[in-house]
């Protein structure tokens, strides 16, 4: 995979699974921030608050780079990290699962809960959808209107998204383009007599 693509999830995804009468609830999210998984996480114990365990991992950024994995109480190491490692092996960011335990009566001990964790978290990756992403970069482009055809013949063949534009004396375009081709589409701008904003990239 590119660097200035990564995977995530589409859409929340959910699934269950008992385990010698353990019940494991799992639940897996898109997400962009940590006040988003913070929402996810406080919802999630309000409508399972008599459940044993929230146990939950989650990666952010294109490339996992802010990640954290939470045990709620299970002995170290047994459920946050075991959810986090599918999420690194499927190679998922931008994701949230969290695992919800009914404890059942019989304790599964270690291996089992390790055991228990990994497959919850891999079964409600194997039904969510895993699309393609691209890292964006933000760039805005002022110019005289006389400029206005090369501007768009640039903006033409380089296909960026367009978010915002202003026609006035001065004009203004606000666009987003793949990291790999942004500097491409910069060289294009200014070459047509656009200034690029110092925010830019």
């Amino acid at each position: 995979m590119a660097d200035d693509s990564y995977l995530t999830i589409a859409s929340p995804a959910e699934t269950a699974l008992r385990e010698r009468s353990s019940k494991f609830l799992a639940y897996a999210y898109p997400v962009c921030s940590e006040e988003q998984i913070r929402d996810y996480l406080d919802a999630l114990r309000k409508q399972y608050y008599d459940a044993t365990h929230h146990c939950y991992a989650w990666r952010l950024g294109p490339h996992g780079e802010t990640f954290r994995a939470n045990d709620d109480g299970e002995p170290s190491g047994t459920a946050g990290k075991p959810i986090l490692g599918q999420l690194l092996s499927n190679e998922l960011t931008d994701c949230l699962i969290v695992v919800v335990r009914y404890f059942g009566g019989t304790k599964l001990g270690v291996p089992g809960l390790i055991a228990a964790y990994k497959d919850a978290a891999a079964e409600v990756i194997a039904v969510a959808e895993i699309v393609e992403r691209t890292v964006d970069c933000r760039i805005r482009v002022d110019f005289p209107y006389i400029a206005m055809n090369d501007i768009m013949r640039a903006i033409k063949e380089e296909q960026p998204a367009i978010h915002r534009q202003d026609f006035d004396n001065l004009c203004t375009f606000e666009l987003s383009i793949r990291a790999s081709r942004a500097e491409v589409l910069i060289e294009k701008l200014k070459k047509a007599g656009g200034s690029i904003a110092d925010d830019s990239l």
